[in-house]
């Protein structure tokens, strides 16, 4: 199945209805599964295809999205947002470029680590982002450090 088709699908499974708009919120947004794009970006684009839609309508759809698992909020800055990037496995965390944004999924939770450091506590929620270089931004890093 398709990514767009999934989401469609998640939305119906949600009980929210497949409008055009969210048709076409979604479809702008799965664009962005490997980067964060700000939510006024996203903002700026739905209202060039529906000039009459309000903002409040772009945020409370992307606020709902959120809420079932169809995009994912930044930790670092709650304005930016991706498309989920692995709908079989919503819990997940990520490597982020600190230069180009790039997002890589870490498949493994590292939460075992931290809870045998934790005894008695019961941890409620978590979230695990790394940040640092992506191997193109290295490459190109490496180049540039590189006398003539």
């Amino acid at each position: 199945m398709n990514i767009l088709k999934e989401a469609l699908q998640i939305l119906k499974d949600n009980n929210y209805k497949v409008t055009k708009q969210r048709i076409d919120l979604i479809d702008y947004l799965s664009k962005y599964v490997d980067s964060y794009v700000q939510i006024s970006v996203v903002d700026a684009y739905m209202r060039s295809l529906y000039p009459g839609i309000s903002h409040n309508t772009v945020y409370r759809n992307v606020k709902e999205f959120s809420d079932i698992g169809l995009v994912e909020y930044q930790e670092k800055n709650k304005t930016m947002i991706k498309f989920q990037c692995d709908f079989e496995q919503p819990h997940h965390h990520h490597f982020i470029c600190s230069n180009c944004g790039k997002v890589i999924e870490l498949k493994e939770c590292p939460m075992d680590f931290f809870t045998k450091q934790l005894p008695g506590c019961q941890v409620e929620t978590h979230a695990i982002e790394i940040y640092g270089l992506c191997p193109d931004c290295v490459k190109a890093q490496s180049k540039k450090a590189k006398p003539l």
